[in-house]
C-alpha cells in the first residue's frame, strides 16, 4: 500500500501585493510590531471605534512559523496607547464572542458516485464526516451536499443544520448517475458558499470549502480551466480530501487551495478528514474579538494590542480618533463593524474591502 502523500498547504506571501498594501494604508494601520522577532504574529482583521469610548478590534494570533494560537484569556493581551500601558481597571477589556461581528461557515463537498457508493467505504466515510461535524461544527456553521455524475449537487444538510442525522441518510443514498462531475460540483459548491456568506448579516465573514472525492473527474460537464476561474474568485479557503486509487493530486491540488491530503489506501479516509478538521478548528480558534474602554477623550492616537501566550509575544496597531469619547463606556457593547462593506477572508489569508472608521 502506498503512504498518504504528506499535507501540504499554500503559505501566505510574506508581503502584501501592491493593492493589499494600498488597502492596509487607507485603513490607517501602522507597521505590525514584534511580527517578526516577539514569537508572534498579530494581524488585524477590523477594527471598530464608537462612543462613548468603545475600540473594538478582531484580529488573529499566530506563531510567527505560521500556527494558529487559540484559548488565549483576556489578560494575556495588554493593550498600549500612543505607548502607555492602559490599566485593565480602566479599560475593562474584554474578549467578545465572535458571532455577534463575524460568521464563519464551511461546506463540505461528498463525492457519493458509483465508485465511492459501491465500495464498502461508506460506513468509513459516515464516520469520518460525522468525526469532522463535531469538530468543526462548534466554531463553525457546517453544511453538507453530496455529488455524483449528475449536473448539480444535492443539498443534504443545511448550514447549522443537524450533521448527525444528514450523515445518517447518506448510508441510504443511491447516485443518480454512478460518473463523478468533480468540476462541475466544486463550481456549484463555489457559488452556494459564496450566497451563503452574501447573505449572513454580520459584516465579517469567513467561508471553507471542503471537497472529498476518490477519483478524478469523469463525466467533463465543467473544464479544469473553469473551476480555475472560479476558484480565483472565491474569498475563502479550499481543502481538498483524496483517498483511492484513481486520485489525481495534480487534480486535487488546483482544488485544495489552501490543503491537500491524498492516498490511494482506502483506509485512510478518517486521517484524512481529520487533518482537514485540525486545520480548520486550529484556524477558527484563533480569531479574538478583543474590546476596551479607551481613556482618552479627544485627538488622535495610537493604539497596539500586545498578546504574551507561551513565552512568546506579539503586537498588532491601528490608529483612532477619539473625537466626542466620553464617561460610562460598556466593553460588552455590540461593535460598529460596517455591514455596508463587509470584509471576506481571501484565499490567501488576507482579508479585505472597505476601510473601517469610527462609527
Amino acid at each position: 500500500m502506498s503512504e498518504p502523500k504528506s499535507w501540504s498547504h499554500r503559505k501566505s506571501p510574506a508581503r502584501p501585493e501592491p493593492r493589499l498594501a494600498c488597502l492596509l494604508t487607507s485603513l490607517g494601520l501602522l507597521a505590525l510590531a514584534g511580527a517578526g522577532c516577539g514569537g508572534l504574529k498579530l494581524q488585524l482583521v477590523d477594527a471598530s471605534v464608537r462612543k462613548p469610548s468603545n475600540v473594538a478590534v478582531y484580529f488573529t494570533v499566530d506563531t510567527t512559523s505560521g500556527e494558529p494560537v487559540a484559548d488565549l484569556e483576556p489578560n494575556d493581551f495588554h493593550i498600549y496607547e500612543d505607548g502607555k500601558p492602559v490599566s485593565t481597571l480602566e479599560s475593562q477589556q474584554t474578549i467578545l464572542q465572535q458571532e455577534i461581528a463575524a460568521v464563519h461557515d464551511t461546506l463540505l463537498l461528498v463525492d457519493m458516485s458509483g465508485s465511492v457508493v459501491g465500495s464498502g467505504d461508506m460506513p468509513a466515510l459516515m464516520s469520518a464526516a460525522a468525526s469532522f461535524a463535531d469538530r468543526v461544527g462548534p466554531y463553525q456553521k457546517v453544511a453538507i451536499y453530496t455529488f455524483d455524475g449528475s449536473p448539480h449537487i444535492n443539498p443534504v444538510v443545511p448550514f447549522g443544520g443537524n450533521v448527525r442525522a444528514g450523515v445518517a441518510a447518506l448510508g441510504r443514498y443511491r447516485p443518480k448517475d454512478p460518473s463523478t462531475n468533480l468540476n462541475g460540483a466544486v463550481v456549484e459548491a463555489v457559488q452556494v458558499l459564496g450566497r451563503q456568506l452574501d447573505s449572513a448579516p454580520q459584516p465579517l465573514r469567513f467561508g471553507t470549502l471542503v471537497v472529498f472525492t476518490d477519483g478524478t473527474d469523469r463525466a467533463h460537464r465543467v473544464s479544469e480551466d473553469d473551476v480555475k476561474k472560479t476558484l480565483d474568485t472565491a474569498a475563502f479557503e479550499t481543502f481538498a480530501i483524496g483517498v483511492g486509487a484513481e486520485v489525481d493530486s495534480r487534480e486535487l491540488s488546483r482544488i485544495g487551495r489552501s490543503g491537500m491530503f491524498t492516498s490511494q489506501n482506502r483506509t485512510d479516509i478518517a486521517r484524512g478528514f481529520d487533518e482537514v478538521a485540525n486545520r480548520i478548528e486550529a484556524a477558527s480558534r484563533r480569531f479574538y474579538l478583543l474590546s476596551y474602554c479607551s481613556p482618552s477623550r479627544a485627538g488622535e492616537h495610537d493604539v497596539e494590542v500586545e498578546a504574551v501566550a507561551r513565552g512568546k509575544r506579539g503586537r498588532l496597531a491601528h490608529h483612532f480618533n477619539a473625537a466626542g469619547f466620553g464617561p460610562r463606556c460598556d466593553p460588552n457593547q455590540r461593535p460598529a463593524f460596517d455591514v455596508r462593506h463587509p470584509r471576506v477572508r481571501g484565499p490567501e489569508g488576507e482579508s479585505g474591502t472597505a476601510a473601517p472608521g469610527n462609527r
